[in-house]
């Protein structure tokens, strides 16, 4: 399919299911962020729209009225964007109620109806139980594709009356092939931080592009060899990442410092190990509350490089 890498088997079972004479009305296509599942669901849903066994170009008839978001036969349900221009927390349930005008009418231009919920995670309590009551009673010739990254989030009942279909990560080529297709005139050096801090999820290496991961990185490989011990560096950190205009650098630091930790984790052992698995549950921890707590980004990015200069303290230890 056109856009898409990897996931050849996932394609293969659901247009199998398709061309069957009754295709399971539910399906949850889980696996981790940004790994293309949104992506295939909704080539799949202009294929099935089309009535076609093949992904259809984006000139086809299909194509064009899904991406205005104008086809009659099609929902595709994500969380809306608030007057501040940031997405809201949930998919409400006065959105999957809204979905009653589609399912009480018969396909207007297709054989299917097709709802695409992206995530199904980010459904509100109410939204879920909502979404529950369609999926027991399924309307005639109704497609729900829920994609998950968590399906252990999802309600038990959700699970139970859907069809589970679970993607992998992608291997190196892929992600390589992935990024340069975004990033046609990235450098090798960027694209080599990207690869690791993608860890086979090109939405998540993409998200890294020109906040200067590959700086970060090497600031960070300098505190866990030297520990830091003048404090120059995470004070350095906190300078760059801390400002208000530098918001966007201090999220990917708290993603960056978790997964440096990790990483670091895998190429240790005894003693040194269990030092890196300790910060990377605290880095963790601490990185995740920073945001929804308003912690201050300064005194963040301090404590987060000191848990990195606590493998310098490990190493030694072992030496």
């Amino acid at each position: 399919m056109t856009g898409i890498l990897g996931h050849d088997a996932q394609r293969i079972e659901l247009m199998e299911a398709a061309a069957g004479p009754r295709m399971h009305h539910g399906w949850i296509l889980s696996g981790p962020k940004g790994i293309g599942k949104a992506t295939l669901a909704r080539a799949m849903a202009r294929s099935l729209l089309a009535g076609e066994s093949e992904d259809i170009a984006d000139d086809h008839p299909v194509a064009r009225l899904v991406a205005a978001q104008s086809h009659p036969d099609f929902v595709d349900l994500t969380r809306l964007e608030k007057d501040t221009g940031d997405l809201a927390r949930n998919i409400t349930v006065d959105q999957v109620r809204g979905l009653h005008r589609l399912l009480e009418s018969a396909p207007s231009l297709s054989q299917r109806r097709i709802i695409l919920i992206d995530s199904a995670d980010d459904l509100e309590r109410g939204g879920a139980n909502a979404l529950l009551k369609n999926l027991e009673e399924p309307p005639k010739s109704t497609i729900f594709l829920l994609v998950s990254h968590s399906p252990s989030r999802l309600l038990p009942t959700i699970r139970s009356r859907c069809r589970m279909l679970r993607f992998s990560s992608l291997d190196d080529a892929q992600m390589r092939q992935a990024i340069a297709i975004k990033q046609p005139n990235i450098a090798a050096v960027e694209l080599d931080h990207l690869m690791t801090m993608g860890e086979g999820s090109p939405g998540r290496a993409l998200g890294f592009v020109g906040l200067g991961i590959d700086q970060m990185t090497a600031a960070l490989d300098r505190i866990a060899l030297s520990g830091d011990l003048d404090n120059a560096e995470r004070l350095a950190l906190s300078k760059q990442l801390a400002a208000r205009s530098a918001k966007l650098r201090f999220e990917a630091f708290l993603d960056a410092v978790p997964a440096f930790l990790a990483r670091q984790a895998r190429h240790r052992q005894r003693m040194a190990l269990g030092t890196a698995i300790g910060a990377w549950e605290q880095a963790r921890q601490l990185a995740s509350a920073a945001i929804p707590l308003s912690l201050d980004p300064a005194t963040v990015i301090f404590e987060l490089c000191g848990l990195v200069a606590v493998l310098a303290e490990g190493e030694s230890a072992t030496a």
